[in-house]
């Protein structure tokens, strides 16, 4: 009798489907694999451009801080008192309730999105927009922000608006997605041109989600509705705001 032999791989027919299904599969296999490393490439050169812009704002608050200094030695060396100019951009916190609120101003706090009691938002300061605020101040307590408060805001309670849901703002990638054509593609850039009021403050600050803060450590003064400059806590604080937004923050 005859020995049998096995028959090698090379020897064995495989099917010609199997085959073209292999093939697919490789090439699907690649294709990923190359489009894995534009990703990564891509996603490293936008780290790059986002870390360029920080350093250039950084230096650009700094310029500006130092541009305010030296202006308040050159006054004081002059005897005189050195007035910075006013800002641009006000932080503005609802401080009542739905109760007893005449028509015009509910329909005001409507248009400023301050919606319920300890809602927060920034509000570029135009002629209409400081009338409306007249008639809404003995239901909100706004002032000048500073830089410290703004990027804790949009840290800790940055939420966006993106298809009529609050998302928490955890990637750059939702700031891009949304903000990307008017060239806010990084929570920083967010924070800069709301803070230096931009160009696009309005797209960004509608983007944002009105903040929604805690009532502050230590509670409201007990005359909370009197103005700020009473005693109280409504109207227009200057300032002041900043602290105000720590103890609620």
């Amino acid at each position: 009798m005859a020995g049998t032999t096995v028959p090698t791989t090379e020897q064995i027919l495989v099917p010609e489907t199997l085959l073209k299904k292999r093939k697919a599969q490789e090439k699907t296999a690649e294709e990923r694999k190359a489009a894995q490393v534009e990703k990564k490439k891509a996603a490293k050169a936008k780290r790059e451009v986002i870390f360029k812009r920080a350093e250039k704002y950084v230096k650009e608050y700094r310029d500006a801080e130092r541009e305010q200094i030296r202006l308040a030695r050159l006054a004081k060396k002059d005897g005189d008192f050195y007035v910075p100019a006013q800002s641009k951009v006000v932080f503005v916190v609802r401080i009542k309730g739905i109760n007893k609120i005449a028509p015009k101003p509910r329909k005001v706090l409507q248009l400023l999105r301050l919606l319920q009691i300890n809602n927060g938002v920034f509000v570029k300061l135009t002629k209409a927009t400081s009338e409306m605020l007249q008639i809404v101040q003995p239901y909100i307590t706004y002032g000048d922000v500073n830089l410290k408060s703004v990027r804790e805001l949009v840290y800790k309670r940055g939420y966006g608006k993106i298809n009529k849901q609050r998302i928490p703002l955890s990637d750059n990638a939702l700031i891009e997605a949304n903000l990307g054509s008017f060239g806010i593609i990084s929570i920083e850039d967010l924070i800069h041109e709301i803070y230096t009021v931009g160009p696009n403050f309005k797209q960004a600050s509608n983007f944002m989600w009105p903040f929604k803060l805690s009532n502050p450590n230590g509670g409201w003064k007990s005359r909370k509705f009197l103005h700020f400059i009473e005693g109280g806590d409504c109207g227009y604080r200057g300032d002041a705001i900043n602290a105000l937004i720590r103890q609620m923050n």
